[in-house]
């Protein structure tokens, strides 16, 4: 396995951002793609968004999956206060469970599963938590379940890991290459985090700037027909 840069890399939060202003949109209203329900307990609605050029591209990726395959869409936009907690939890269980860890190691560790704060891709609109699914909207198996672990998944979270079964590894292989087809980058110990325009995707990909920084969601809450 190649070495990983972590989310907490002095490298990522470098990137300079040059805010380009792009809007949020929430994908309950387009239509276009497949929303699990898993988060629609919110009853904000901020899962749902994500800035347009980030759409735009999930929408070629799923135009160039296999026949039978639709992407299934869980998580997009995430609010700072939400990051942070997020952030803060996972890293105090870290802490409790490692107490002669020292605090930089526990930023590290805790940054491979949720990514500190001030440059977190999802509370930019950036990022994009999602999955395959065949062509009735069954979520397909990707060797583990959504936001496993590292712990809990024995490291069959990171995306090139090894010990998944060998349908598990395909399945990857395509979300990736179609992902990677129209300009998104992966976070490599969470094979369903994929991202456009943040510190991290700028940092891979060797632009001189992020377009997408940390943003609040102002957009006017229209309720939606039927929402939980």
């Amino acid at each position: 396995m190649t070495e990983i840069v972590l989310m907490s890399d002095p490298k990522v939060a470098a990137v300079p951002v040059q805010e380009c202003g792009e809007r949020l949109v929430d994908l309950r209203r387009d239509g276009r793609l497949l929303i699990d329900e898993r988060k629609w307990e919110d009853s904000a609605g901020a899962f749902a968004y994500l800035r347009e050029g980030v759409l735009d591209r999930l929408l070629e990726a799923q135009a160039g999956l296999p026949r039978g395959m639709r992407l299934l869409f869980v998580e997009g936009y995430r609010p700072p206060s939400l990051q942070r907690h997020y952030f803060d939890k996972y890293a105090a269980r870290l802490r409790a469970e490692h107490p002669e860890w020292s605090v930089e190691q526990i930023r590290s560790a805790a940054s491979r599963y949720v990514s500190p704060p001030e440059i977190a891709p999802h509370s930019a609109g950036a990022a994009v938590d999602l999955t395959l699914a065949d062509e009735d909207g069954r979520e397909l198996d990707m060797g583990t379940r959504m936001n496993a672990t590292p712990e809990e998944s024995a490291g069959a979270c990171y995306t090139q890991a090894d010990n998944i079964s060998y349908e598990a590894r395909s399945r990857r292989g395509i979300l990736s290459t179609a992902l990677t087809a129209v300009g998104l980058v992966n976070y490599p110990t969470e094979w369903w985090h994929w991202s456009y325009g943040d510190r991290y995707w700028a940092l891979e990909t060797g632009a001189a700037v992020a377009h997408y920084g940390p943003t609040e969601l102002d957009q006017p809450q229209i309720p939606l027909p039927n929402q939980k």
